[in-house]
């Protein structure tokens, strides 16, 4: 600007001084400091940049101020200021400041006195409020000024902590920073699938003229639709900080790929194509304006926002936003057991989905048998359509059902958890041996540690009365790996899941006193203070194995 920084400072505190005149005739010795104060902070409001975005930091109930003055000489100066929440409503208004240029020459040479300094100040016309807004939505203001003035911006935030994006722009034929909606910016839904929702909307004018700097991004969610792309941002931002501190998302326009986001992770960048439960999802497709959604869930409602955005400034306009329901998932093909077959499940426990087997009885008594894998799953058995049983299973569960010959058995099978479970079935009948081995009463392995040196660990675990095959396998882990290990460990994975330098030995063993059914190993050659791993697997008459709860144990450091 071509105005000096003192004529600057002497409009803002004109502007402060009309302000508080409006409520009080002069300032009295009293009320000196306050009035000092408040021209304070009027001094110290901040100058708005001209021509770029700006990012404001909003205190909650702390109005900020922003000031920019329009050059004299510029007969009837346009300008536009938008102004973008990014997250909670706010509320914003613009207040000008008019002064003849005759008053403002004896203001600077110091020629004014008090009497014509409280004059200026009380004049109706010298200070108005021209625009005001309370919301979350994207705002323009589009004004043009006859003569120099001075614009203070105030901006409030009554519900929380925020921040804004605010342009300013007093050059209009420079073409646009934010990219142009079309007269209809409403989306539409031509298609909707049990997964997929297809969606076309109407080219934005500045994608047919701009085609190479413009593209569009739409993104996907379970909660509402957003008004900007900033808002998205603030709220996936803030999904993921609950998660992880160090993860700082950002829906940056320059994907290469569709349905990719990016993630920086301090110095790392990394690229996911889904966002979990509960947060938006981005796809970036360039100039196609119409898209199919894919990998919804059946029966959900998503919201859909299309922001065309400018890849040079990163500005972006938001479309209507829309919602649609896929559609309901048919009922699930109800899968056939057969006597002696063991199959493996895997449930979806994101949505809770039953998972259906039947069984004709071909014998008055039956057994199934059920091995947890991982996860949490529950188990409801239905005879002729009434209940049986029904049960959370954990480890390897029987149940041995009395019935009659043709009776028809449902078994119902659902995680409990969130996340995805797996379970084996098998059904039985007294012709057929079963494949899981006899357990014992406990599945945990012991280590003693008076016997533990600083090369050799020597652990126990107990036995049945039915010769088995047990193996011993052992593992170098790291600390922060045992909370990992011993969560995510898939008890159906047998010994062919592991490295054969794990492997320890494998042996024979079985005991008709269950009382004396232990056996004990100790394991040589290990490394002094060194964390390790040791799994026990037992294996039934077919070979499936069962293994025992990991134990981790540490040798010595010094012996």
């Amino acid at each position: 600007l071509k105005m000096s920084r003192f004529w600057l400072y002497l409009l803002l505190h004109l502007l402060g001084v009309a302000c508080l005149c409006r409520s009080i005739k002069a300032p009295t010795t009293s009320s000196q400091q306050s009035f000092k104060t408040n021209l304070f902070n009027f001094y110290h409001s901040l100058l708005l940049a001209d021509g770029k975005e700006t990012t404001v930091h909003l205190l909650k109930d702390i109005p900020k101020r922003y000031y920019f003055v329009l050059e004299e000489g510029r007969a009837l100066a346009p300008f536009t200021i938008t102004v973008t929440p990014c997250d909670v409503p706010i509320e914003w208004s613009i207040l000008v400041h008019k002064a003849s240029a005759s008053f403002l020459g004896k203001a600077a040479r110091g020629d004014h006195d008090t009497q014509e300094l409280s004059k200026s100040q009380k004049a109706p016309n010298m200070v108005s409020t021209i625009f005001n807004f309370k919301g979350n939505s994207v705002e323009t203001y589009m004004g043009v000024s006859p003569h120099s003035a001075l614009y203070i911006l105030e901006f409030l935030s009554t519900e929380r902590d925020t921040h804004i994006a605010v342009y300013l722009t007093t050059d209009t034929t420079s073409g646009h920073l934010f990219p142009e909606l079309p007269s209809d910016p409403r989306l539409d839904v031509i298609g909707i699938g049990h997964t997929t929702v297809t969606l076309t909307w109407k080219h934005s004018p500045s994608v047919l003229q701009h085609r190479e700097n413009i593209q569009y991004c739409l993104l996907v969610n379970e909660k509402h639709n957003y008004k900007s792309l900033c808002a998205a941002e603030t709220a996936i931002r803030s999904s993921r900080m609950k998660h992880s501190p160090t993860l700082a998302l950002s829906l940056s326009p320059y994907l290469l790929e569709p349905q990719q986001v990016m993630i920086l992770s301090k110095s790392e960048l990394s690229i996911i194509s889904k966002a979990s439960s509960g947060e938006v999802r981005q796809t970036c497709m360039g100039t196609k304006n119409t898209y199919t959604v894919s990998n919804l869930s059946p029966s959900t409602q998503y919201y859909f926002d299309v922001f065309v955005v400018n890849l040079l400034t990163n500005a972006s306009a938001a479309y209507t936003g829309t919602f649609a329901r896929t559609l309901e998932e048919p009922e699930p093909k109800v899968m056939e057991l057969k006597d002696g077959k063991v199959i493996q499940v895997v449930l979806d426990g994101r949505n809770q989905k039953l998972y259906s087997l039947q069984y004709q009885a071909r014998h008055k008594k039956i057994q199934f048998a059920f091995q947890l894998c991982w996860g949490q799953v529950q188990v409801l058995i239905t005879k002729n359509g009434k209940t049986v049983a029904s049960e959370n299973i954990s480890g390897l569960k029987y149940f041995l059902l009395k019935g009659k010959f043709l009776d028809t058995y449902l078994v119902q099978l659902r995680s409990t958890e969130e996340s995805n479970s797996s379970v084996k079935v098998q059904v039985l009948t007294p012709f057929h041996k079963p494949s899981f081995p006899l357990l014992p009463d406990s599945l945990k392995i012991k280590s003693f540690s008076k016997l533990r040196t600083c090369n050799s660990v020597t652990i126990a675990w107990l036995g049945t009365q039915e010769e088995s095959k047990y193996c011993v396998y052992k593992k170098k882990i790291e600390e922060d790996q045992v909370w990992t290990e011993l969560q995510n460990a898939d008890r159906c994975s047998g010994p062919e899941s592991r490295h054969k330098s794990e492997k320890v030995l494998c042996k024979y063993f079985y005991d008709v006193n269950l009382q004396r059914a232990v056996t004990t190993e100790t394991i040589n050659g290990l490394d002094l203070g060194t964390l390790y791993l040791f799994d026990v697997y037992i294996f039934g008459p077919s070979g499936i194995p069962v293994r025992y709860h990991s134990k981790v144990v540490k040798t010595r450091k010094k012996c």
